[in-house]
């Protein structure tokens, strides 16, 4: 299964729900998976992998509120760009 796939089969399963959640609440759930991330990083933890996983649909699931392709655009942002383009901005990279 592509991501693209992916993105679909989750608004046909869960699309519904999240329409009537809304965009800032998605975002919201979103921003809390985001910390449990980061705790999760911090301590070392096993968990992260799925915080990743739940950090992922959360943001699947607010691009597809927003029809955003994300497939696509990540494609379009990080693959057909060249690397130096892409990294330009990420100057922690740099120290």
């Amino acid at each position: 299964m592509n991501l693209t796939d992916l993105q679909l089969e989750l608004k046909s399963r869960y699309g519904a729900i999240d329409e009537s959640s809304g965009s800032l609440f998605l975002l919201s759930v979103l921003v809390e998976e985001c910390g449990e991330l980061a705790s999760a990083i911090r301590r070392h933890e096993a968990t992260a992998g799925e915080e990743i996983g739940d950090v992922i649909f959360c943001a699947l699931s607010l691009a597809n509120l927003l029809d955003a392709n994300v497939e696509q655009i990540l494609q379009d942002k990080y693959l057909h760009r060249r690397f130096e383009d892409v990294i330009r901005s990420w100057t922690d990279l740099k120290k």
